[in-house]
């Protein structure tokens, strides 16, 4: 029997099934891509540092594992060859220009893991300007029609998706982005759509509490940092004595959680008036070692504010600490200050 076309029931269902069936393969490649990428995931922390053992020596280079502790400090290398799991999965080589004489057979080494130009996993001693998780400005090198590439500080740079840029980016751009480890291919990519990484958990944070943040935005009543790269967080400008810039890396202090939407208010000053005193008055001794000190009490708060980034308040406070202690002297007609005899 044949169809109007010539073409059998059977050669139709033949044809159906092979159609069927080639479906189900490709879903199965896929699982199979996940479940892979995930068993690599958790031997490996992808797109972070890692400490890992030498565990063999090839043409390529070192590969690198995991392996007991106890054979790491057997006094023969051969121990901990003799009790490999020799397989692909538990391994990641580190190629030979990352190599050094000084790295043997139970060496233990700090590397990155990340995917190489042919997908490859392998580890670098190079130092990524960001790693999975963090928040960074890079710059563009290159754009095709699959996305922007960035400069990240290894030789395989770091792509941008066009479905993760908020706007085109171009060529010689710098942009803020969110590296991001891909679960299903175990692909490190970044995103500019930064937004839905930030304030996912509590800021459970301490008044006073330090913490890295890097400088984003300028905005009417300060400038907004991301915290920790969590949360977003806001310097404000009437209590900042330097200007800044974005894609800067500082250490601020906690002043307070806002309630209403968790955003975190900082400064740039160590919490309380003596850890502020204490600090400027280090900087006014450093400076009268080597030259003169232009400022007193007289001094106006711009001129204050110029030299040592601070209020006048804190300055007559840390001048005063530093006089009740004799480590410095005032002259009484001018108000000049100067190093005590006993600190000269």
């Amino acid at each position: 029997m044949e169809t109007r076309r010539g073409v059998s029931c059977i050669g139709v269902v033949r044809i159906y099934f092979l159609q069927k069936y080639k479906k189900i393969g490709r879903k199965f490649l896929y699982l199979w891509s996940i479940i892979s990428a995930k068993h690599r995931y958790d031997m490996f922390k992808i797109g972070k540092n890692n400490t890992l053992t030498v565990l063999e020596r090839s043409d390529y280079g070192l590969y690198l594992g995991e392996t007991d502790e106890a054979l790491v400090d057997a006094p023969h290398s051969s121990r901990v060859q003799e009790n490999l799991v020799d397989t692909p999965s538990t391994r990641v080589l580190l190629p030979n220009r990352y190599c050094t004489d000084d790295m043997s057979i139970g060496s233990t080494l700090d590397v990155f893991v990340y995917n190489d130009s042919e997908d490859r996993l392998v580890a670098t001693t190079e130092k990524p300007i960001a790693m999975v998780g963090e928040f960074a400005y890079l710059q563009v090198r290159d754009v095709n029609r699959i996305g922007a590439f960035l400069d990240w500080g290894l030789s395989k740079d770091l792509l941008v998706p066009y479905a993760e840029q908020r706007a085109r980016m171009r060529a010689d751009g710098v942009y803020l982005v969110y590296v991001y480890l891909d679960n299903a291919t175990g692909r490190i990519a970044a995103t500019a759509k930064i937004g839905k990484y930030l304030d996912n958990v509590p800021a459970d944070y301490k008044h006073g509490q330090a913490v890295n943040v890097l400088v984003t935005e300028r905005t009417d009543i300060g400038w907004r940092v991301i915290v920790e790269n969590l949360h977003r967080g806001m310097l404000y400008a009437n209590e900042l004595y330097d200007t800044l810039q974005s894609g800067q890396r500082l250490k601020a202090y906690v002043k307070n959680v806002r309630r209403s939407d968790g955003r975190v208010d900082l400064t740039l000053t160590a919490p309380g008036i003596g850890g502020r005193a204490r600090s400027l008055s280090d900087t006014i001794l450093e400076m009268l070692r080597h030259e003169d000190m232009p400022l007193t009490d007289k001094s106006s708060p711009d001129e204050i504010a110029a030299l040592l980034h601070c209020s006048k308040k804190d300055f007559k406070r840390a001048v005063g600490m530093l006089y009740r202690e004799h480590r410095i002297s005032i002259d009484p007609a001018t108000g000049a200050i100067g190093l005590s005899a006993d600190n000269k």
